[in-house]
């Protein structure tokens, strides 16, 4: 990066060049503005962007997180500390059978499935890294960005063991690994979220819809495949997995929404829909042709119908009118969805909940004057 914006600013400061006798200790001297304004930060963001919007605005009280002030957000990221959970947690030793007794064209989606979540979490965590955790001066909320990049490298991490798991041969599981370089329809989905990442000129509020449109548009098909698996009974360590992540990619969707709601400046309607239109034309050819889900039995037309129930629902969050109008036709991610509603912070998957960590500081007292 640094040798690439060295070559604009020689040639933008030639007579600057010339003064110095020796060209090295011009280089080290633009070496030094060029660090020290990209400390500051990573991509430009829009003065307007700055001063139109409290979360973004210089915060000098951004180091400490008491008092609260958004204590919405601060709720965001309880949740998510109470959801933790390790790979180690999940028990893959069944699957490999299961994955035997699967057919070639089942093997096929999976491990495509598989490739993709695991290079996608990593493209989340640059996101994270290089723009929102930088950009974003609300300590809450960045509280709840650190948190997220630590569960997203549980994801991939959890991804890339079932990879190991599954495919025995060296060569496939390195040409898995590296699946945005050697699959094209895998790419086409990395390439989206990565210009997202780079483009200077996109506001904040419009690069926060993008990444909720990568969580909630481009993980649903893959997990609702994963979820017809569990139907069947088959692989019981990945739909174990499969409900972790898919529940934690669905918060991280909603605490979007969440921040979306406290800008003040926000795009046309317009503009939305054609975001949430791209991905979803991406998505839909992703599943029914690239990959379609008829590899593992399931409808690609409903398939395709349930990625638009699901911008439907994600438009909603963000206080749009539905553009789809679909309804949704896996009953069973219904189900899925009013289970997760109840476990979640009751009776968890897995003891998916930290104990304590959402209770009510006064359930947590030691007293002896109890009753027993």
């Amino acid at each position: 990066m640094l040798f690439h914006s060295f070559g604009k600013k020689i040639l933008a400061f030639p007579i600057l060049e010339k003064s110095f006798g020796n060209v090295w200790l011009f280089y080290l001297l633009l070496a030094y503005i060029d660090c020290h304004s990209f400390s500051l930060k990573a991509y430009a963001t829009s003065e307007m962007d700055v001063a139109d919007e409290p979360m973004l605005a210089d915060n000098p009280n951004r180091f400490v997180i008491f008092p609260i002030k958004y204590p919405d957000i601060w709720e965001f990221y309880k949740k998510a500390v109470a959801s933790f959970w390790t790979p180690e947690e999940v028990d893959l030793s069944r699957d490999y059978r299961d994955w035997e007794n699967l057919n070639h064209g089942e093997r096929h989606f999976i491990s495509r499935v598989l490739a993709f979540f695991a290079a996608s979490d990593g493209i989340v965590n640059e996101n994270l890294v290089n723009r929102f955790s930088q950009e974003v001066q609300v300590p809450e909320a960045r509280f709840f960005y650190g948190f997220q990049i630590m569960i997203e490298n549980v994801h991939s991490e959890m991804y890339s063991k079932m990879i190991e798991t599954y495919i025995r041969d060296e060569k496939e599981r390195m040409t898995l690994f590296n699946a945005i370089h050697e699959f094209e329809f895998i790419k086409k989905k990395a390439d989206w979220a990565l210009c997202w990442i780079a483009d200077e000129k996109a506001s904040y509020a419009e690069r926060l819809i993008a990444f909720a449109a990568v969580e909630g548009i481009f993980f649903s098909g893959s997990f609702a495949a994963i979820f017809w698996l569990k139907k069947r009974g088959l692989m019981p360590g990945l739909t174990q997995s499969n409900e972790l992540i898919s529940r934690d990619e669905g918060l991280h969707r909603d605490f979007a929404c969440l921040m979306y709601s406290h800008l003040r400046g926000k795009p046309s309607v317009e503009r939305i829909y054609q975001i949430i239109k791209e991905a979803v034309l991406i998505e839909q050819e992703y599943l029914t042709e690239a990959l379609p889900v008829d590899l593992i039995g399931m409808n690609c037309k409903l398939m395709r119908q349930y990625i638009e129930y699901v911008a439907d629902h994600l438009l909603t969050e963000l206080n749009c009118p539905k553009l789809y109008g679909a309804k949704n036709p896996f009953d069973f991610m219904d189900r899925i969805s009013i289970e997760a509603k109840t476990n979640f912070f009751e009776k968890r998957v897995n003891d998916y909940q930290k104990a304590g960590v959402m209770a009510n500081p006064n359930e947590n007292i030691f007293s002896i004057e109890a009753d027993f």
